[in-house]
């Protein structure tokens, strides 16, 4: 008899040889429920999409109601859409005055193309600089900002024009220069393994592009929308992005993205050709409807506090656990690095197991992916804890 999974396997492209392979049934809350009834903790939240868990009532609310009225109408940027224009301004009102302007994607990696494509057209140069072991998506442009030649050899010939710095590394920041269009940058690096920057890091970085021109583009596709703690990441550094990428969490739980800067640099898009840009699906109203509606939820200051305290609470729990050698993050972004990085398939099988699904990070083979949905609650958060001991130990 064929099953879901033998046509999975058969007639879905599958971006691994062994996929993990979870038959999921539904989703409640922070849980996921397998076709047995089997209930996991989801400790990756889609990789920082379901920050708000799974069956959001508020969410759900926004898309009903969105739902009963229309869906797609035109290309994106040409009809007035009342979702679009109501999550465009809220967000203004959540960000500094040169982040007004805001156009709408589908996906991180499309926004990241958006954003080099408007950098470059702005600044009238061609360099682009990114940090090694960062990721920002996999379509050309974004693939070509990667450092590592294992994943980006079988893509070559890449876009030209990108250079490399060390995350963290104050001596890299001269490599930037008045020839370079833009510094894509995360605030805190996700795929590395949760890498933060060191104090005065980002602000030197802030100042070299002031003094070269440069725009300054921060991806906050991973920690923006609560993740860290903070509504978005640069506000722990206080330091303020010509261009602000988001997405995965953006859209509470649909295809999303954004890239928001000031009206000046974002109308060079609109002339010299009209319609330089355009996306189709961008901005879709049912997306926006939840976007919105997930941004209402994580904008309240007691929903943030409380990301924070459970964050602080499983890092004090989780660190000095003779398996463990460092608990890195913010918020409910973490990472934790094994002494013995040959267990980390052990430890994330066991979780598996015992009902937790945590992951690994593609340019950090050593530690545990841990981005539970910020919805979690202290006693969910004891019982994570108690899951994680027990695998590690």
């Amino acid at each position: 008899m064929n099953t879901i999974r033998a046509s999975f396997l058969r007639f879905v492209a599958q971006t691994s040889p062994s996929p993990d392979g979870l038959e999921v049934s539904h989703g409640e809350g922070i849980y996921l429920f397998d076709l047995n009834g089997k209930r996991y903790i989801d400790g990756i939240s889609g990789v920082a999409v379901s920050s708000l868990g799974h069956h959001h009532p508020v969410i759900l609310e926004a898309i009903k109601r969105q739902l009963d009225k229309h869906l797609h109408t035109s290309v994106y940027g040409e009809h007035i859409q009342a979702p679009q224009v109501a999550l465009a301004e809220h967000l203004a009102a959540h960000l500094p005055d040169n982040l007004q302007c805001t156009f709408f994607t589908n996906s991180g990696a499309e926004t990241v193309e958006t954003a080099l494509k408007t950098a470059r057209r702005y600044t009238n140069r061609h360099e682009i600089i990114a940090c090694r072991n960062a990721y920002h998506g996999s379509t050309p442009g974004a693939e070509s900002l990667r450092s590592d030649n294992d994943y980006t050899a079988a893509s070559r010939p890449l876009v030209p024009g990108v250079r490399h710095i060390r995350f963290n590394e104050f001596s890299d920041i001269d490599i930037i220069t008045r020839k370079t269009a833009a510094v894509i940058i995360e605030p805190v690096q996700g795929e590395a393994g949760v890498i933060e920057p060191v104090q005065g890091y980002l602000q030197a970085v802030r100042e070299r592009c002031r003094q070269t021109g440069t725009l300054l583009i921060f991806d906050e596709i991973q920690t923006g929308l609560g993740r860290t703690g903070d509504l978005w990441a640069f506000m722990h550094d206080g330091v303020v992005p010509d261009m602000l990428l988001l997405a995965k969490a953006f859209g509470g739980g649909l295809p999303l993205g954004a890239c928001i800067s000031s009206r000046d640099i974002m109308g060079i898009l609109s002339n010299n050709p009209i319609l330089g840009h355009i996306s189709t699906f961008g901005g879709n109203p049912l997306c926006c409807a939840a976007g919105l509606a997930a941004l209402q939820v994580v904008e309240q200051p007691e929903f943030l506090e409380a990301v924070k305290d459970n964050g602080r609470h499983l890092k004090d729990r989780l660190t000095g656990h003779h398996a463990i050698k460092e608990v890195r993050g913010r918020g409910l972004m973490l990472a934790l690095e094994l002494k013995v990085p040959d267990r980390l398939f052990d430890v994330i099988t066991v979780c598996k197991q015992r009902g937790l699904l945590v992951d690994w990070f593609l340019f950090n083979d050593r530690s545990v992916r841990l981005y539970p949905p910020l919805v979690i609650s202290a006693k969910e958060t004891e019982i994570l804890g108690d899951i994680l001991t027990e695998a590690l130990s």
